[in-house]
C-alpha cells in the first residue's frame, strides 16, 4: 500500500485530537455532575443531622425513620445517595430530583439555613407527617426550589403566615400545606395564607392540578381567580374560615374531580345545574351554609363516589335522580336539615322529591359502601332497604329515633365491618351480632340492649377492634369479653357495673387495648391489684366518678389521658409518673391523695393539663416549666400547699388557666405572671398573699385575661388601677368567638386511630353574696373580677373601672375603699353582679346604675352612703339587706322614707307604691347552647322577682358542696 497523502494524515490527526477534546469533556462534565452529586449526597446527610427521630410524631401506622439508613460508603468523594430509602435521582444527570420523607419521623425545625435549599434540582418533595416543631415556611422553598412540581408539607406542625415566595414556584402540579393546625381557631398555633398570596400563587402556578389548603387559615372570601383555573382536578379548602358566598363558577371547571369545602360555617353558596360534563368524584360541604335546593341535575354525576352534605342547610327535599349515582359508595346527610316532611321512615324510603310518595325505591343503594346518617332526625322503624345493602362496609345511624326492633335483615349483610346505631330506641338480643363475622367497630350505646347471651357467645363472636356500650344498663362485664384478642377501644361509660375489673378482661387485651373508659361506674378496683397496669400500648385512661381506691396504679410508657377524677384514691403520687414522656393530660382531682408533689411533675414537654384539685397535698410547688413545655391547664386549688408560686412558671408560655385557689401560700403578688401571653383564667384566693400590687412592668400585661379572683387575701395598697387599664379581653365582648364555654383542648394526638382527645372545660369557684357558685363549664364570654377581702384602700378607679365594658361580675368587698362610688360604672352594661359591701365608701347610690339592665345582684351593705335609693329597672328587685348598714340611705325598700326636700336620683321610672310594682329578670342556668345570664342564673324561665329574691338565690344558687358529701353520679365536666 503507498503512502498516505498528508491532507489524510491530517484528517487522522484531527479526528483524533477531536475525539480527544470529546472524551475530556465527557470526563470534566462527569466530574463535575460527581462532584455536584457529592454536595448534595453532603447536603442529605446534613438535613438528617438537623432533625431527631422520635416514632411518636408521625400518625402513620407504618411509619419509620428513613433517614435513619442513610449512609455514605467506602469513597467519601464519591456518590452513592441516589439508592438511599426516600431519595431520587435523574438518570442522565445524577441529581437528587425527588425526596419523600414522608411520615419518616422526624422532629426539628426548618429554618433558611437547612441544607435542604442546597438540593436545587429538586422537582418532587414530600415531608408530610412529620414534626417541624411549628417552624415557619422558610422563603426559600420559593427562591431555591424553583423547579418543584410536587410540594407536601401537610401534617407537619408548620406554623405562621405561608411566605408570598410560594407563589413564585411557578411549575407546581400539586401543593398540599394541609393538616398543620392543630386545632380551630388557634391563630397561634396555625398555617395562615392571605388571599392575597392565594390569588398570586392560582395566577402564576398555571399548571397546578391539586391545592390542598384544608386547616390553612384564610379567613377571606374565596378568590374569584379559581374560576380560571382549569387545571384544576382537586381542590380541597377544608375548615380554612371562608366567608362569603363560594363562586359557582368553580363547580364548572373542565377538569376538577374533588371539591372539598368542609367545615367552613360562615361559607354560604349552592349547588348549580350539573351537566354531564362533570366529573366530579367527591364532593364535601358539610359542616357549611350551604343551602337551597339540592338539583334533580346530582343525577348527572355519574363519577361521583363521595357526597357529603352533612351539617349544611339545603332543603329536605332530596331529588330522585340521585337512583342514578351508580358510582356512589359513600353518602353522608347526617345532621342534615331533613325537616317536618321525614315524619317517619315510610317517607324516606322513596326519597323522592317530597319524601311522600314512596314510589321510588332504594334498590340502588345495594353500591353503597357507606352510608351516614347519623342525626339525621329520621324516625320510625328501622330502615327496610338493609337488606339490599349487600356491599355495605359501614352504617351509621347513630342520633335518631328509631324505633323497635333490629330487623334480622340487619345481620345477614356479610361485608358490615363498623355499625353505630347509638342514642337510637332500638331492642336487641347481643348475641345476633355475632352473625357479622367481617364486624371489627360495634357502637350501640344508649339503646335497650340485652346482654343475655349465648353461653358459647365468646367463641363465636367476631374479632371487634372498638366496642361502646354507653348507658346500656350493664351491671357486669360481659363474659364474651374473655374471647376478644384484638380490642382498641373499650367504652362501658355510665353503666352500673359493680366490684372488680375482673383479670380476664386485662389478660385479653393486654397487648391490643388503646382506649379504655369506664367511667360513672360503681368500679371499686381491680382484681389483683396490679402495681403498673397491665396494658402495653394504653393510651388514654378514664376512670372518673367510680369508688376505686387504695394507692394509684402506674399506668404504661405509651400514656397520654389519665383521668381518675373523683374517685377514693388515697397514698402519695409516685415519681414514676415524672417519667411518662407522652403524658398530655393528668387529673387526680377530688381524691384523697396526700404526701408532696413529686419535685420533677411538670417538668415533661408534652404535659398540657395538670388537674390535682381537692386533694391534700402539702408542701411546696413543684419548679413547674423549667424549660420547654406544653402546659395549658394547672389545677392545684383546694389542698394545703406552702411556700411561694415558682418562678419557674414564667416559662409557661401556653398556660391558659392557673388555679392556685384554698391553699397555704405566702408570696406577694407574682407580677410576671402578665407576659404569659395566653393566660385567660388566674385564680389566688384563699392564701396568705400580701402586699401591695404595685405597677405592672408593661403595658401589655395579662393580655387574655378574662377572669381574675384575688380574694381573701392581705393584699394592700391601691388597687391596681395600671393593669386594670391594660385588660382589654374585659373591654369589648368578643363576637369572634363562638366557643360556648371555656375549654382546653389538648393538642392532636397524631397518633392511634382509636385514641381520644380530653378537652377539659373551665371549672370554676366564684362568690356571690357570700354563696359559693361552682361553674362545672365557664361560659366563654364570662368577665370576671374578683378582688374581695383583702386590705385595699383609697378611691375605687372608676374612671379605668368604667371601660371594662364587657365585665359581668365585680367584686370589691371587705376592703377598706374610700371615696364615691362614681356614675362611670353605669358604663358596664353588661353587668350582672355588684358588690361594694363593707368599705368605707361615702356619698350617694349613683342614679344611672338603675340603667343596668342585667343587674341581678346589687350589694353596698354596711358603708357610709347617704341619699335616696335609685328606683326603676333592676332596683326594684333588690332586698333592704343590700343597703343595710349605711344610715344615711333613704327610700325603697328601706322603711326609712326620704325627706320631700331631698332629690330623687334620676331613673327610667317610678316605683307605683299602689301596685307594689315588680320587674322581670331572666334567670338561666349554666346549660350547653346558654350563653346569657353568666352569673348568678340557674334555672331557665323568667322569674318576677320582688320580695322572693332571697328565696330565688338561695333556691337556685348552686353552693359547693362539703368534701365528702358531693354527689357520685354527676356528668363529666
Amino acid at each position: 500500500m503507498g503512502m498516505e497523502s498528508w491532507p489524510s494524515k491530517f484528517i487522522y490527526v484531527r479526528c483524533f485530537l477531536l475525539l480527544l477534546l470529546n472524551v475530556t469533556h465527557c470526563f470534566l462534565l462527569v466530574q463535575t455532575q460527581a462532584l455536584g452529586q457529592v454536595d448534595e449526597c453532603s447536603a442529605l446527610l446534613q438535613f438528617k443531622e438537623s432533625f431527631a427521630i422520635n416514632k411518636s410524631v408521625s400518625a402513620y401506622p407504618l411509619a419509620y425513620p428513613k433517614v435513619a439508613f442513610w449512609t455514605l460508603e467506602g469513597d467519601q468523594n464519591r456518590s452513592n445517595c441516589c439508592s438511599w430509602d426516600g431519595v431520587e435521582c435523574d438518570e442522565d444527570s445524577g441529581h437528587v430530583v425527588g425526596l419523600n420523607l414522608s411520615s419518616s419521623c422526624l422532629y426539628g425545625s426548618i429554618n433558611s439555613s437547612n441544607s435542604l435549599f442546597r438540593l436545587v434540582h429538586l422537582q418532587r418533595l414530600d415531608l408530610s407527617d412529620n414534626h417541624f416543631n411549628f417552624s415557619e415556611i422558610p422563603s426559600r422553598f420559593g427562591q431555591d426550589l424553583s423547579s418543584l412540581t410536587y410540594l407536601n408539607l401537610s401534617n407537619s406542625l408548620f406554623y405562621c403566615q405561608i411566605p408570598s415566595e410560594i407563589s413564585m414556584l411557578s411549575k407546581l402540579s400539586t401543593l398540599d400545606l394541609s393538616y398543620n393546625s392543630l386545632k380551630l381557631p388557634a391563630y397561634s398555633d396555625s398555617l395562615k395564607l392571605t388571599k392575597g398570596n392565594m390569588r398570586s400563587l392560582v395566577q402564576n402556578s398555571t399548571n397546578l392540578k391539586q391545592l390542598h389548603l384544608n386547616w390553612v387559615v384564610i379567613q377571606s372570601t374565596v378568590p374569584d381567580i379559581l374560576v380560571n383555573a382549569s387545571s384544576l382536578t382537586s381542590l380541597q379548602l377544608g375548615n380554612c374560615e371562608l366567608n362569603g358566598e363560594f363562586p359557582a363558577g368553580i363547580f364548572y371547571l373542565p377538569n376538577l374531580e374533588v371539591l372539598v369545602l368542609n367545615g367552613n360555617s360562615n361559607l354560604t353558596g349552592y349547588f348549580p345545574t350539573f351537566n354531564r360534563s362533570n366529573f366530579f368524584k367527591e364532593l364535601a360541604v358539610a359542616y357549611t351554609n350551604f343551602s337551597g335546593q339540592l338539583p334533580s341535575s346530582l343525577g348527572n354525576l355519574h363519577s361521583l363516589q363521595l357526597l357529603d352534605i352533612s351539617y349544611s342547610h339545603f332543603s329536605p327535599l332530596v331529588p330522585s335522580s340521585l337512583g342514578n349515582l351508580t358510582q356512589l359508595s359513600y353518602l353522608d346527610m347526617s345532621f342534615f336539615s331533613l325537616g317536618p316532611e321525614i315524619q317517619d321512615t315510610s317517607s324516606f324510603y322513596g326519597v323522592s322529591s317530597n319524601f311522600s310518595t314512596g314510589q321510588i325505591t332504594w334498590s340502588w343503594v345495594g353500591k353503597l359502601t357507606t352510608i351516614h346518617l347519623g342525626n339525621a332526625g329520621i324516625k320510625g322503624e328501622f330502615l327496610s332497604f338493609v337488606a339490599n345493602l349487600t356491599r355495605l362496609s359501614t352504617l351509621i345511624l347513630m342520633g335518631n329515633n328509631f324505633q323497635g326492633e333490629i330487623p334480622g335483615s340487619l345481620f345477614q349483610l356479610k361485608n358490615l365491618e363498623y355499625l353505630d346505631l347509638s342514642s337510637n330506641n332500638l331492642t336487641v338480643e347481643f348475641d345476633q351480632f355475632s352473625k357479622l363475622k367481617k364486624l371489627k367497630v360495634l357502637r350501640l350505646s344508649d339503646n335497650k340492649l340485652s346482654l343475655q347471651s349465648k353461653p358459647n357467645l365468646g367463641a363465636t363472636f367476631p374479632q371487634l377492634q372498638v366496642l361502646e356500650l354507653v348507658s346500656c344498663n350493664l351491671t357486669e362485664f360481659p363474659e364474651f369479653l374473655k374471647y376478644q384478642y384484638e380490642l382498641s377501644y373499650l367504652g362501658f361509660c355510665y353503666n352500673s357495673i359493680h366490684g372488680q375489673i375482673p383479670k380476664w378482661v386485662w389478660n385479653a387485651t393486654r397487648e391490643t387495648l388503646i382506649t379504655l373508659h369506664l367511667s360513672h361506674n360503681f368500679l371499686t378496683g381491680f382484681d389483683q391489684d396490679p402495681i403498673i397496669l397491665p396494658w402495653k400500648n394504653l393510651n388514654s385512661l378514664d376512670l372518673q366518678s367510680n369508688m376505686l381506691q387504695g394507692t394509684l396504679p402506674v399506668p404504661p410508657q405509651s400514656i397520654r389521658n389519665y383521668v381518675v377524677r373523683d374517685n377514693n384514691y388515697s397514698g402519695d403520687i409516685s415519681p414514676s409518673f415524672c417519667n411518662l414522656n407522652y403524658l398530655q393530660a393528668l387529673d387526680l382531682s377530688n381524691n384523697s391523695l396526700s404526701g408532696m408533689l413529686p419535685r420533677c411533675l411538670g417538668n415533661s414537654s408534652s404535659l398540657e393539663i395538670l388537674d390535682l384539685r381537692h386533694n391534700s397535698f402539702h408542701g411546696s410547688i413543684p419548679q413547674i416549666c423549667p424549660a420547654e413545655n406544653s402546659l395549658k391547664m394547672v389545677d392545684l386549688s383546694n389542698n394545703q400547699l406552702q411556700g411561694k408560686v415558682p418562678g419557674s412558671m414564667a416559662n409557661c408560655t401556653h398556660l391558659e388557666f392557673l388555679s392556685l385557689g384554698n391553699n397555704q401560700l405566702s408570696d406577694i403578688f407574682p407580677s410576671w405572671l402578665g407576659a404569659l401571653p395566653a393566660l385567660q383564667y388566674l385564680s389566688l384566693r384563699s392564701n396568705g398573699f400580701h402586699g401591695m400590687i404595685g405597677k405592672p412592668a408593661t403595658n401589655h400585661e395579662f393580655p387574655m385575661l378574662c377572669i381574675i379572683d384575688l380574694s381573701n387575701n392581705g393584699f394592700s395598697g391601691k388597687l391596681p388601677s395600671n393593669y386594670l387599664d391594660n385588660w382589654n379581653s374585659m373591654k369589648f365582648v368578643d363576637d369572634e368567638n363562638h366557643q360556648i364555654y371555656f375549654r382546653v383542648s389538648p393538642t392532636s394526638k397524631r397518633s392511634n386511630t382509636y385514641a381520644d382527645s380530653y378537652d377539659v372545660p373551665y371549672s370554676i369557684t366564684t362568690t356571690a353574696k357570700g354563696v359559693e357558685l361552682k361553674y362545672d363549664a365557664t361560659p366563654s364570654q364570662l368577665r370576671l373580677i374578683d378582688f374581695s377581702s383583702n386590705r385595699f384602700e383609697g378611691e375605687i378607679p372608676a374612671g379605668i373601672i368604667g371601660n371594662l365594658r364587657a365585665l359581668h361580675s365585680l367584686n370589691l368587698s371587705n376592703n377598706a375603699l374610700t371615696g364615691q362610688i362614681l356614675s362611670s360604672l353605669g358604663n358596664l352594661t353588661a353587668l350582672e353582679s355588684l358588690d361594694l359591701s363593707r368599705n368605707q365608701l361615702s356619698g350617694r347610690i349613683p342614679g344611672n346604675l338603675a340603667q343596668l339592665n342585667f343587674l341581678a345582684y346589687f350589694n353596698v351593705s354596711h358603708n357610709h352612703l347617704l341619699g335616696p335609693i335609685p328606683l326603676g329597672q333592676q332596683f326594684g328587685t333588690f332586698l333592704e339587706d343590700s343597703y343595710q348598714g349605711n344610715s344615711g340611705l333613704c327610700g325603697k325598700p328601706l322603711s326609712k322614707k326620704c325627706d320631700s326636700s331631698i332629690s330623687l336620683p334620676p331613673s327610667i321610672f317610678e316605683e307605683d307604691e299602689d301596685s307594689g310594682f315588680q320587674i322581670a329578670l331572666d334567670w338561666y342556668v349554666v346549660l350547653p347552647g346558654v350563653v346569657s345570664g353568666l352569673i348568678v342564673g340557674v334555672v331557665a324561665g323568667n322569674f318576677w322577682i320582688s320580695k322572693n329574691h332571697e328565696w330565688f338565690l338561695e333556691k337556685f344558687s348552686r353552693k359547693r358542696q362539703p368534701r365528702g358529701t358531693r354527689g357520685r353520679r354527676g356528668h363529666r365536666n
